[in-house]
């Protein structure tokens, strides 16, 4: 084993950030990403030796200025990324922290240029990756038929 995981692969970890937004209807937080033209959920690496829990927390913060607790753990993706290494990316479902004073504004940059919050089925369809969206469908079948809301979907670990 390596400090990525298995011999060769990369370990990363991400979330799915979930609001209420106008009327109760659940959202989520996808990011732009320019280098890829790409619309995906925020994630990212982990440092060595890193919990993947704390690095999808991390990635979240550092790619959306967002600080958030951590909810339950949904599907993985599995898959080559652009050097050809096997990826592994764990996601769970978060929420943001209530307290404005605990987020950063946030700021376009080379690796994410722009945030964009949307009903569930809106962000389904605009995600690039069917991996994302398997993703996003392993919230749950409410989550699926786009209810309103997303009960337990943000119920903190062992809840």
């Amino acid at each position: 084993m390596t400090q990525d995981g298995l011999a060769g692969e990369v370990r990363a970890a991400g979330g799915v950030v979930l609001r209420a937004g106008a009327g109760g209807v659940t959202e989520t937080l996808l990011v732009h990403r320019p280098a890829y033209d790409d619309w995906t959920l925020p994630k990212g690496k982990a440092d060595p030796g890193e919990p993947d829990e704390a690095c999808a927390l991390r990635e979240v913060w550092e790619e959306t200025g967002l600080r958030c607790t951590l909810g339950r753990e949904l599907a993985g993706a599995s898959y080559a990324d652009g050097r050809g290494r096997a990826k592994r990316v764990r996601y769970w479902a978060l929420e943001p922290l209530p307290a404005a004073a605990a987020h950063t504004p946030f700021t376009p940059g080379d690796e994410i240029d722009a945030l964009r919050w949307l009903p569930l089925p809106d962000a389904a369809a605009l995600l690039t990756y069917d991996r994302d969206r398997d993703v996003l469908a392993s919230l749950g079948a409410t989550a699926a038929a786009g209810a309103t809301a997303a009960a337990g979907a943000t119920a903190p670990p062992g809840a």
